[in-house]
C-alpha cells in the first residue's frame, strides 16, 4: 500500500498528523455525547426488550390484543434500518408540536435507538426464554409457584444467563450506531469531525472518530469472547 502511486496523497488526505491533533479535542468531546447515548440507552433497550419478549411469550387468548402488539412492534422495527428510525423520530416526533415531545436531538437519538434495538433484544430475550426446558416450567408451577414467579425465579435467571454474549454483541453494535444520531444534528464524534473535513478539505478527523469508536468497542467485544467461552466450558464443551 505504501508503496503505490497515490500513496502520497492518501497519507496526505487521510493521515495528517497536524490535522489529527487539531481535530481531536473537538472529536473527543463529541464522543462524550456517544458515550451518553449509549449508556442511557442500553438500560432503556434492556427494559423495552424484556417487556417486549414477555409479552410474546403470553399464551392465554385474552392476551392476545397485547401478543400481537409485541410481534407487530418487533416485525416493524426490524424491518426498518435503523437510520431511517432515527429520521422519522427526530424529524417527525417535533413536527407534531405536541405538548411535552422532547425538542433535544440527543434525546431524540436515544429514542430512536431504543425502539430500534429494541426488538432487536427482545427477540434475543425471547429466544433464551425458549431455550428453557419446558421441564422447568412444569417443576415450578408444580411447587405452587405462579406464572409470574416462575418467569421470574426459574426461567429469566437461566435465559439471560445464556442470552449475555448475543446481548453483548448487540451493544457492541450500538456503541457504534451512536453515530448515526449526527444524521439528526447533534454535535457528536461523527459530526464534530464532519465540520473539521468540511473545514480543511481533509478526512484525517474521520480518522480521529474511527479510532475512539474502536477503543470503546474492542473491550466490551474481548469482554463478549470471555463469557461465550466460559458458558461453552460450563456446557463442558
Amino acid at each position: 500500500m505504501t508503496n503505490s502511486p497515490g500513496w502520497a496523497s492518501v497519507k496526505e488526505t487521510f493521515f495528517n498528523w497536524d490535522e489529527f491533533v487539531g481535530a481531536l479535542p473537538d472529536v473527543l468531546s463529541g464522543f462524550l455525547l456517544n458515550v451518553k447515548i449509549f449508556l442511557i440507552a442500553e438500560p432503556l433497550i434492556l427494559i423495552v426488550g424484556l417487556l417486549v419478549a414477555l409479552a410474546r411469550g403470553l399464551k392465554a387468548p385474552i392476551f392476545f390484543p397485547l401478543r400481537a402488539l409485541a410481534t407487530a412492534y418487533t416485525d416493524i422495527f426490524r424491518g426498518v434500518p435503523t437510520i431511517l428510525v432515527i429520521y422519522l423520530i427526530g424529524f417527525g416526533l417535533p413536527a407534531l408540536q405536541l405538548q411535552g415531545v422532547p425538542s433535544d436531538l440527543a434525546t431524540l437519538g436515544i429514542i430512536a435507538l431504543t425502539l430500534s434495538y429494541g426488538a432487536y433484544v427482545a427477540e434475543v430475550i425471547r429466544s433464551g426464554i425458549d431455550s428453557v426446558h419446558p421441564s422447568q416450567v412444569a417443576a415450578a408451577r408444580s411447587l405452587g409457584l405462579s406464572h409470574g414467579k416462575t418467569m421470574r425465579f426459574v426461567v429469566l435467571p437461566q435465559a439471560l444467563r445464556r442470552v449475555v454474549p448475543p446481548l453483548l454483541n448487540d451493544f457492541v453494535s450500538l456503541q457504534k450506531d451512536t453515530a448515526l444520531v449526527a444524521t439528526i444534528g447533534p454535535l457528536e464524534a461523527l459530526r464534530q469531525a464532519q465540520i473539521h473535513a468540511a473545514s480543511s478539505f481533509n478526512y484525517t478527523p474521520y480518522l480521529v472518530a474511527a479510532l475512539l469508536f474502536i477503543l470503546l468497542t474492542i473491550p466490551l467485544a474481548r469482554f463478549t469472547d470471555y463469557l461465550a467461552a466460559r458458558s461453552q466450558r460450563r456446557r463442558g464443551q
